[in-house]
Parts: C-alpha cells; structure tokens; sequence
C-alpha cells in the first residue's frame, strides 16, 4: 500500500458519452460494430431486442392463421429467454463494485463536508444492491431453467429476483431524477451566461459547444430514466405474476422492445 505522502497516480481524463457519440461518428461502422458485438451487454442487448420483438408478434392478430409459426417463435422466445440469463453469469460483481466506489465516495465526502446528505450513501445501496441481488440470483434461476437445479425451486427464485429488480429500479430512478435535476440547473446557469455575453458582445462560442453538450447528456439521462421506467413496469408484472393493470401482452412486449431499444442506444454511443 503506498504512503499517505506519496502522490496518486495521474488519472486518465474521462470521456462522457456524449464526447464519444462525437468520436463515434467519425469511426468505420464495422469497426464500431465489432466493438459493439465485443461486449456481452451488446449482444445481450440484441437478444433482448430479438426476444421482444418476437413477444410483440405473438401478442398481435399476425400469426393466428400460421400455427406452426407461431409455435416456432414461442420455442424461439423461451429459448433466448435462458440465453440471456447465460449472458448475466458473473454481472452481479459489475454491479458489487459500483457499489464500492459509491461507498467509498460517499465516506470521503462526508469526512471532508458533514452536510453530506444520507441519500448520497442510501440510493446507491438500493440501487446497486438490488440489481446486484438481482443478477445473482438470476444464475440460478438460469440453472433452474437448463434442468441442473430441480424446476420446483424455480418459482421462488424468480419471486426473489423481481423483487430485487424492482428495489433496483426504485433506487436507480430516484438517482437519475436527482442527476437530472442537476443537469437541468446546470443547463440553466450555463443559458444565463450565454445571454449575458451576448448581451456584452463577448465571445460565447465555447459556452454553446458545452450547452449542446450538456443537452445531449440531459437527453440520454431522460431515455435511462424512461428506459427504467419500461423495465420497472414489467418487473411489477412479473412480481404480480401477470394479473396486474398494465399485464397486456402487447403493453408488455412494447415496453420490453422500447427499453431495449434505448439500453441498444447507448450502449452503442458508449463503445
């Protein structure tokens, strides 16, 4: 462990997502591709995408006439259903450490400032928590599924696991509301000082290239807060073991299809 004397080592600057939209858009689309395809979440982001795609033509009047096909694309739906949850092995420790680092934020911040607000340290843990509770009890109910654990056991844990998902979400959403909160008034001091300049007649290029910025960031903290809002809805179905007001296939299908859409985005913008 090194001293407390010696100086941290330099860290490298970060890249927001919006900074690498902008990268992206000059990168061969192949090459991007590639990167995308590189990381389990793409992949499990166009399962995903598969998946509920499938849910929302089976929930339609398309196949009623062509039973074969439907009955093709229910094995298909179940099956990419398990293969998802194959992607997920091991995602609970992602989730283990962002909670860490939020821990470890939260102690310096409050040994530095004593106004530091208890939220700071309560949304992470019901946030990370959940999730991570969630992902590790989604492997076994993956091993439930592919008949290594006995199938009775497999209704409780997936009880266990929409419940914790639903705590995540919770957490998650009350986080993004807070970080968006930020970026609002972030955008509104920076607006201020764009229309003071230009009453001065002073430079306020740069300040327009930061507040395109920060729209942009605005944008996709809205799309994460939708995004959660879609996957929070089908959490309540599961949990409610599809009695509840919203447990319409085609609502349900949609709002998998539309998270997964906006969680594809980002990823995308992301690599």
């Amino acid at each position: 462990m090194a001293s407390e004397s010696s100086a941290p080592p330099p860290q490298p600057p970060t890249t927001t997502v919006a900074q690498k939209a902008n990268t992206s858009k000059d990168r061969d689309f192949f090459q991007h591709l590639e990167t995308y395809l590189a990381k389990r979440d793409g992949v499990d982001k166009l399962l995903k995408i598969s998946r509920y795609t499938t849910k929302l033509i089976l929930a339609s009047s398309l196949l009623h006439s062509n039973p074969i096909l439907s009955h093709r694309l229910k094995s298909f739906d179940t099956n990419v259903g398990v293969s998802r949850k194959a992607f997920r092995l091991g995602k609970f420790v992602q989730d283990l450490n962002a909670l860490r680092n939020s821990l470890h934020n939260y102690s310096s911040h409050s040994n530095s400032n004593s106004n530091t607000p208890n939220r700071d340290f309560l949304l992470p843990l019901i946030a990370y928590g959940g999730e991570g509770v969630y992902y590790f009890v989604e492997q076994f109910v993956w091993l439930a599924k592919s008949g290594l654990i006995d199938s009775k056991h497999n209704r409780v844990l997936q009880k266990i696991s929409a419940w914790a998902e639903f705590v995540g979400y919770f957490g998650s959403v009350a986080m993004k509301l807070r970080d968006l909160r930020g970026i609002v008034e972030e955008e509104a001091c920076l607006k201020s000082s764009i229309e003071i300049a230009v009453m001065r007649g002073v430079g306020w290029k740069e300040e327009e290239g930061r507040l395109k910025k920060i729209r942009e960031k605005k944008l996709l903290k809205v799309l994460s807060i939708v995004q959660d809002f879609a996957d929070g809805v089908m959490c309540v179905d599961d949990i409610l073991d599809g009695n509840g007001p919203f447990s319409k296939p085609i609502f349900m299908a949609s709002s998998g299809l539309l998270s997964a859409l906006i969680s594809t985005h980002k990823n995308w913008l992301s690599c």
